[in-house]
């Protein structure tokens, strides 16, 4: 099956956890204060921790690996789950002290609750790895909507009858809970009571450096939440986390589409660079297509934006989203690399990337934080600028893919989103925001904004429309 087949199925699962997200984020902001989504910041920056020792990187070895036994995949499952349950243990023993540094004192209870979703979710790692080894997206697509669609009527449900914070909390587990039983339930594959050393070796050859760099990766990523936690509180950190959240939606629902649906083709292919230059360019000039207006969008209606889905109380959101909004469009294209460096087995090269990344993104946000939330966003744009350059330099050059070609695919639909922005600016500037309700507005400017894009792309006869198309439509 084809990368872009395999991607239409993500695609799907992954436009309905949009629309969940994007549900719940509308209704919950709405019913609970900015403490809470503070709170629940503070105990994401322990369970993203906890998250890295729970794989390892093994669900990622057991697709790129050429040929595979039930002895690695035996072994691999009893690791992951013996690593499950002591990462589950160690969150328990440690939430107190967790709490105590950041000042918190609930955080101890709902770091108990979370530590529940580790061994669960350790016992789908191998199930899930081999449905999309076996590109069975359309399987896997299925299970992570119903499973985002009970998780949201959870966390709704628990809003209303006034659980505060946990019904952020308890939406976590029961994603898991329901993801993993399905996974089960899809997969033919079964466990035997069996480990092998030397499958293990092999294995870690492959997922040391890339736990190693999603160890660094980790901190360079959360190191804002615990310096705004630790320094400014949690009400600061709930509008930063919620701006921050907002920016990932690109990253992570349309990079993480694109790459999780390459990755196992590119993986078949290593030993053909010029397929694997060929397939990137496709998928990141997809992104860039995608991306860039969408970050341009927010960019420009940001205000209008937060008004109407998070309501008067998240104003300072839109400072955020300013500085924010263009880090999302560089990690959009940034975060794609990874899958030519697994894919190739140069993990090594993805680790040392994220040593530099991290002590750009540390140096930033300590500089950043002199001048706010916001002082900080405006340094993260800049690290994440200036971290750009070496990735895509390194990743081109794993798979011979020249830095011309790859700006030559990318600079159009920068220039037409920029241009949109321009346009929208412009008609923001002149319509009269008396007579017309804030939901209408914010519609109208999209629908425009969407309408200006496409049909320029149109004009201009660019690929990437007929594969939005064929997205869209699931052909």
């Amino acid at each position: 099956m084809s990368a872009l087949s395999n991607a239409r199925w993500i695609s799907l699962a992954q436009t309905v956890r949009i629309v969940s997200q994007l549900v719940s984020m509308a209704v919950l902001a709405r019913l609970l204060p900015p403490k809470a989504y503070g709170l629940m910041a503070m105990a994401t920056v322990v369970t993203n921790l906890a998250g890295l020792f729970r794989d390892m990187g093994t669900g990622a070895a057991v697709i790129q690996k050429k040929e595979l036994s039930q002895a690695t995949t035996s072994t691999v499952f009893w690791l992951n789950l013996i690593i499950g349950t002591i990462v589950a243990l160690a969150m328990v023993l440690s939430s107190p002290v967790v709490a105590l540094g950041f000042h918190e004192p609930e955080l101890t209870a709902i770091l108990c609750v979370l530590a529940v979703v580790f061994p669960v979710s350790s016992l789908g790692i191998v199930p899930q790895a081999l449905l999309e080894r076996e590109s069975r997206f359309s399987v896997v697509a299925r299970i992570e909507i119903t499973s985002a669609f009970t998780a949201l009527a959870a966390a709704l449900i628990f809003a209303w009858q006034g659980w505060g914070v946990y019904s952020l909390v308890l939406q976590v587990p029961v994603y898991s809970t329901v993801s993993t039983v399905q996974l089960w339930f899809a997969s033919r594959w079964r466990p035997a009571l069996q480990w092998h050393a030397e499958e293990f070796r092999l294995i870690l050859g492959f997922s040391a450096n890339l736990s190693l760099f999603n160890f660094i990766n980790y901190f360079s990523r959360n190191a804002d939440s615990l310096i705004i936690g630790r320094l400014l509180g949690a009400a600061p950190l709930g509008v930063y986390s919620l701006a921050y959240r907002v920016m990932l939606y690109p990253l992570q629902n349309l990079t993480f589409v694109i790459s999780r649906a390459l990755f196992p083709v590119m993986s078949r292919q290593q030993d053909s660079p010029g397929e694997m230059a060929n397939l990137y360019l496709k998928s990141v000039t997809f992104i860039a297509f995608i991306t860039a207006p969408l970050m341009a969008g927010l960019w420009v209606l940001r205000e209008p934006f937060v008004e109407v889905v998070f309501g008067p109380k998240w104003k300072e959101v839109a400072s955020v989203l300013t500085w924010l909004a263009p880090v999302g469009f560089i990690q959009s294209i940034v975060s794609s690399t990874g899958t030519i460096f697994m894919a190739t087995g140069r993990t090594h090269v993805m680790m040392k990337l994220g040593i530099l990344g991290a002590c750009l993104l540390v140096t930033s946000f300590l500089i950043g934080i002199q001048w706010g939330i916001e002082g900080l966003a405006a340094c993260y744009l800049l690290a994440n600028a200036m971290n750009a350059v070496p990735a895509v330099m390194l990743a081109g050059r794993t798979i011979g893919l020249r830095a011309k070609d790859f700006f030559k695919g990318i600079w159009l639909p920068i220039a037409l989103a920029f241009a949109m922005a321009l346009f929208l600016r412009w008609i923001l500037s002149i319509l009269p925001a008396d007579g017309y309700g804030e939901l209408l507005r914010l519609l109208a400017l999209s629908f425009l904004g969407a309408v200006i894009y496409l049909l320029s792309a149109r004009l201009l006869r660019m690929p990437q429309l007929v594969h939005l198309t064929s997205f869209v439509l699931l052909r």
